[in-house]
């Protein structure tokens, strides 16, 4: 998946920051699940909660808009968007 203007672009959650509120999981279910702990993680291109501290998982085109405004309206600040090439947060709270 590639957008030329972003790059490839990969998302991961600081679970230290997360409130558990669930807002990503509504946004994009297909990215976030709350795990059994309320806490939000990502899941991999075939559904799998991925849980390992810093995971991340691919930011499919068809849902970078859910998955930026998941980042924009966390309240939690813990939705992390970066370029993979060079790790640039392009969404999220530590975005330019």
């Amino acid at each position: 998946m590639r957008n030329e203007e972003l790059g490839d672009l990969e998302v991961w959650i600081d679970q230290d920051l997360c409130t558990g509120d669930g807002i990503c999981a509504q946004y994009a279910p297909e990215v976030f699940e709350l795990d059994i702990d309320g806490l939000a993680y990502v899941k991999s291109a075939d559904d799998e909660l991925l849980q390992e501290k810093g995971a991340t998982t691919p930011v499919p085109l068809t849902l970078l808009t859910e998955v930026k405004d998941s980042a924009k309206e966390c309240p939690g600040d813990c939705i992390h968007v970066r370029r993979v090439t060079d790790r640039i947060e392009v969404y999220g709270p530590d975005a330019e």
